[in-house]
């Protein structure tokens, strides 16, 4: 009767303890969303709300209408020549186009529609504050010298040196805040892939082949015990991230300050910005980030897009431009200035 007893206590405990692990695993996945795949965040809504439109989520009519005067690059839709329509070829050279005419609508793909999130248009990314705006501060505490959209647009910049021209021109970083932290879709690009492991979040961007490699921990406590000494300066900063209540949290801090002149999310080194990502249907991520910096903003705010999946396929991104086109950059600048000397 003992033996009996022990074997049957035993096999109570066995049983027990399957259910607790059982019962804790469930709980786990419950905890930690899927969120691998491919991804795409492209849309033609903007971080900030159009001046003219009040609320953030319009009906579809309201969307096709508020695309239909969207602008892509600061000109116009009807300034941006599309395909030919019957070969599928790019418009001829010297045919609209915008910034310095090396673009048309044949080599851009910035989405056809406002940002679907949770079956809703929205009209910016922008949540809080409610006017759908960025509160930036009129004096910001840290000065923000932001100069590569002029650059873009006239071609006239600095080119004293390589380091002279803009991070992304050198092939360093993508343009547009694409890798984030606070990541945003732009004129091409746009996929991303996600990669989880019990000890690592990965992202990969296809823009400019950016990677992000996040440790995850088990709370947002021990994340913050496991900082990188801010000496190591990282392109997108010292991300660490956890698991709560059925999101993934991503922190970052020490965001790299050479960021800061071209991102369209400037950030100073006291600044912090926190990603949420949450698994909202089989084919929908739903992505939120928060910053907060009262060096240049008068409160924290939060952006909200979706991830849609799509089949890919995710394109290399041989980025060059900083390798071949440096020598004619800076040997055009030293002519233009001899020629202004009189020299030539």
């Amino acid at each position: 009767m003992k033996k009996a007893g022990q074997h049957v206590a035993k096999s109570t405990l066995l049983g027990l303890s399957l259910a607790i692990a059982s019962s804790l695993g469930s709980a786990q996945d419950a905890e930690r969303p899927d969120l691998g795949g491919l991804w795409t965040n492209a849309s033609l809504t903007s971080l900030n709300r159009p001046q003219d439109v009040d609320s953030l989520v319009v009906t579809p009519e309201e969307a096709q209408m508020i695309v239909a005067n969207t602008s892509v690059a600061g000109l116009p839709l009807a300034e941006v020549d599309a395909p030919d329509a019957s070969t599928g070829e790019a418009p001829p050279a010297g045919s609209f186009d915008f910034g310095l005419r090396g673009y048309n609508d044949f080599w851009i793909d910035p989405g056809s529609n406002l940002a679907l999130v949770k079956g809703e248009f929205r009209t910016s990314y922008v949540i809080d504050p409610e006017n759908g705006r960025v509160p930036r501060l009129e004096t910001p505490r840290v000065e923000v010298a932001r100069s590569f959209g002029a650059r873009y647009v006239t071609g006239q910049g600095n080119a004293d040196g390589p380091e002279a021209l803009p991070l992304s021109e050198r092939c360093f970083i993508g343009f547009g805040n694409t890798a984030g932290p606070g990541m945003m879709g732009t004129l091409y690009n746009s996929t991303y892939q996600f990669v989880q492991t019990e000890d690592y979040f990965t992202i990969l961007v296809e823009m400019n082949h950016d990677a992000r490699i996040i440790p995850l921990y088990d709370s947002a406590e021990e994340a913050r015990a496991n900082t990188r000494p801010a000496e190591l300066n990282q392109w997108f900063g010292d991300s660490r991230g956890w698991y709560e209540d059925g999101w993934l949290v991503v922190e970052t801090i020490n965001i790299n300050p050479q960021q800061i002149a071209e991102s369209s999310v400037p950030i100073t080194a006291d600044g912090v910005i926190t990603e949420r990502f949450m698994r909202y249907s089989d084919t929908e991520i739903v992505y939120q980030f928060t910053v907060d910096d009262d060096n240049l903003y008068s409160q924290p705010w939060t952006a909200e897009l979706s991830y849609h999946a799509t089949e890919g396929p995710m394109y290399e991104y041989a980025c060059h431009e900083g390798n071949y086109a440096m020598p004619g950059i800076l040997a055009g600048a030293r002519r233009a200035e001899a020629e202004a000397a009189g020299e030539l």
